[in-house]
């Protein structure tokens, strides 16, 4: 597999990849930042994964059902067909509650014939760090791991559970189902029973979808994309993960290898912005909760990332037993940059919660406990927007001035007076105000390169970041401006290869990167887009659309050269930089069709 040709499944708890050929490759359970369960996409040989092997002359597509996050793998040899039906369920009880346990079912589906395949049942528990023993019991597989943690998986199937573990031929003469749990199960599972999970799932993510604002043109990018940002939504706490998996390389053989299994604020609060514009405010709401819950204190530092649960410690540890994604080591677990200084955070974070009392209700114990989150992050800004930071690409050696660093100090100051202007609260704005005008100029002489013609990506600084081209939609400054369609130009002009953007390409703590950060790209259509290069952007728009994989899911990075996903997959950030594009494309047709 040359490509990252999965498709994700999930239910807010936890989530699993799906080869295009029915491979089983990951999957943590039974929360999304537990150990794994299946790993073979970190390693080939060790990992562990759940395959359906079918014979070569069998065919095999894959599809979502539409408008869910079911996934259908399908086997046709023009005789014999059958399908894989893949989900973990996800539906409310009669209690308002959600029913989301840490399950995954295989419905395996009758079309045609008698189709015939093998099983390749190998889960490897804690990361394969240890040997996993398979055993059948009278009512199912149990999966075993004890010597240095125990640790146990549960299959249950109504085909022959002997068979299963030993690869023998299955013949299939009706609807069968495997279903794997990280918990035994109290109740008798049977076919009936998965299929009447699989039918509420279906009407749960149905009844969703429903629910997602439509659009004149890429609708379907639009719905897919955003029905990944709720995958990657975490049930328990609100929190929003980057992305599903760990240790996928921005570079096939390269170390730019890290987990992305936690709670960026910069990614989740993107996300909640783009999931809240498409009518879907209970996650915002659920986000922002998260926020309040792990900010208690006034003077606490916010850090740019947290665990799923609101966990402060993410040590970073290497897991060397495992290869890596086509050999690409180190395998990491934990996330060093969560320590990291990054200034920016402040401002992402008000823009959020300045959202949050623009568009939805609060509570007057929820107002109360976002001013005063508000007036603490002005407060923080206020002694720390002229030190360096390790900015949004998170150098992990030499700290800069950095552009979008101070730009988002400046939003930051920017939605506290506005929220103060809101809630009536303007006892500061003399000194707010004049705190932000000097963040603004200081940037406007400091970040701007005379020679290059752009704003660049830290002060005194000729070299270009494509993260300065997000100046114009935080309301820093116009589309028109002379200065930022300079910097535009200037950032196609160093940073674009073949309608794909490198983030920067001044060496970095790791070399020159050799692949595209899909958001990027995104990035720079939507500048083209705003200052009025509209054909140009959305050709380059179509062309990045085609990039994804074979079910329209994108990951972090795209090969320059091969075009080939790389990065954690399927990411959040690439997502909702598709819908921020996109809604902008549609609601051009929406003007035009008016017109």
């Amino acid at each position: 597999m040359d490509n990252l040709d999965y498709g994700i499944i999930g239910n807010c708890r936890s989530a699993a990849l799906i080869s295009k050929t029915g491979s089983l490759d990951w999957c943590c359970l039974p929360n999304f930042d537990s150990s794994s369960v299946f790993a073979k996409i970190l390693d080939e040989q060790k990992g562990g994964s759940f395959e359906i092997l079918v014979s070569d002359d069998y065919k095999v597509s894959q599809k979502y059902i539409h408008k869910t996050n079911i996934l259908v793998t399908e086997f046709n040899n023009g005789t014999d067909i059958f399908e894989s039906i893949d989900f973990m369920p996800r539906y409310q009880n009669e209690d308002g509650s959600y029913h989301n346990p840490a399950d995954i079912i295989r419905y395996i589906k009758l079309i045609a014939g008698k189709p015939t395949f093998r099983v390749k049942y190998n889960p490897k528990l804690e990361y394969a760090k240890e040997e996993t023993y398979s055993k059948k019991t009278e009512n199912y597989i149990k999966s075993i791991t004890n010597k240095d943690k125990y640790d146990t998986l549960y299959l249950y199937s109504d085909l022959d559970l002997e068979g299963i573990l030993s690869g023998e031929k299955i013949t299939l003469t009706d609807h069968a189902y495997f279903l794997i749990s990280y918990h035994e199960k109290i109740l008798e599972q049977t076919l009936e029973r998965c299929y009447l999970k699989l039918q509420r799932t279906r009407v749960y993510w149905l009844n969703w979808s429903e629910k997602t604002t439509t659009y004149a043109k890429y609708n379907d990018e639009i719905l897919r994309s955003a029905l990944v940002l709720k995958l990657l939504s975490y049930e328990k706490s609100g929190a929003v993960l980057a992305a599903a998996t760990t240790s996928l390389p921005e570079t096939i053989g390269e170390v730019r290898n890290w987990d992305y299994r936690f709670c960026w604020i910069r990614d989740a609060s993107m996300v909640i912005k783009v999931i809240s514009d498409l009518g879907h405010k209970n996650v915002a709401q659920r986000f922002l909760r998260f926020i309040i819950d792990i900010i208690p204190d006034k003077d606490e530092k916010i850090q740019i990332m947290y665990g799923i649960n609101g966990e402060k410690d993410l040590t970073e540890k290497t897991l060397d037993h495992l290869s890596g994604y086509k050999n690409s080591s180190p395998v990491r677990i934990g996330n060093a940059a969560f320590h990291q200084k990054q200034n920016d955070i402040y401002g992402i974070l008000m823009n959020v919660i300045y959202q949050q009392f623009v568009k939805f209700e609060c509570t007057v114990d929820d107002n109360e406990s976002l001013w005063t989150i508000s007036k603490s992050i002005v407060h923080i800004v206020n002694v720390n927007w002229e030190k360096p930071d390790k900015g949004i690409w998170e150098f992990r050696t030499e700290e800069r001035h950095f552009t979008f660093s101070k730009l988002l100090c400046w939003v930051a100051v920017d939605r506290a007076i506005k929220i103060g202007e809101l809630i009536n609260k303007k006892g500061k704005n003399k000194r707010w105000k004049a705190l932000r005008d000097r963040i603004y100029n200081d940037i406007y002489e400091n970040a701007w390169n005379e020679e290059v013609q752009a704003y660049t990506q830290s002060y005194g600084s000729s070299d270009l970041d494509a993260s300065t081209l997000l100046m114009e939609s935080y309301g820093f400054i116009d589309a028109k401006d002379p200065r930022f369609i300079s910097t535009v130009k200037a950032t196609e002009k160093e940073l674009c290869n073949d309608g794909l953007l490198y983030r920067y390409k001044n060496k970095d703590d790791f070399g020159l990167p050799s692949s595209s950060f899909t958001i990027c790209s995104f990035w720079f259509i939507n500048s083209l887009f705003k200052i009025g290069e509209e054909e140009k952007a959305k050709k380059l728009f179509d062309q990045l659309l085609s990039y994804s994989n074979h079910l329209g899911l994108f990951s972090e990075d795209i090969d320059f050269k091969t075009k080939r996903l790389l990065g954690n997959f399927p990411q959040a950030y690439s997502h909702l930089a598709l819908i921020e594009t996109a809604v902008n494309f549609s609601e051009m047709g929406v003007n035009e069709k008016c017109s």
